[in-house]
């Protein structure tokens, strides 16, 4: 999927847009990557003598790769966005630094009506940075 084709299926853009680049997309799985430059607004307060990516972030990045992932199943007419209707049973294992690339995976468990539940993963180096759980839905644009 190229990146227009990623502004194509959801409404994120810069500098808020947490997905570089999806590796692969099913109706049931998706895996999305995204690189921090270091040059990304954050980092100049989120610490200067440290820079991290902020939790909050790692879990926006899973959930606009659950966007993508729910582009496959409602339709992409412009009336509606996606919204997050729930998080939980966040864990936040690895920090993420300036110069990393984060996979983000999220699954699709489960479906009732235009409700979505959804897991995801963000990994660094293989390894488990984030994890959380989360609802969906599309909300009317006003």
């Amino acid at each position: 999927m190229s990146r227009e084709q990623i502004m194509q299926a959801i409404p994120h853009r810069e500098p808020f847009l947490m997905v570089d680049q999806v590796v692969s997309l099913s109706d049931s799985y998706v895996v999305c990557e995204k690189t921090f430059t270091g040059e990304e607004f954050f980092f100049a307060g989120h610490y200067p003598d440290y820079p991290v990516v902020p939790g909050v972030l790692l879990c926006e990045a899973a959930m606009q790769a659950g966007a993508l992932l729910l582009s496959r199943h409602l339709p992409n007419d412009g009336q509606k966005i996606p919204v997050v209707t729930r998080i939980y049973d966040v864990r936040f294992r690895r920090m993420i630094r300036p110069g990393q690339k984060i996979r983000v995976e999220v699954e699709l468990n489960e479906r009732l009506a235009d409700a979505f539940y959804l897991l995801g993963h963000v990994k660094v180096d293989g390894q488990i940075a984030a994890r959380l759980e989360f609802a969906c839905t599309q909300a009317e644009k006003q």
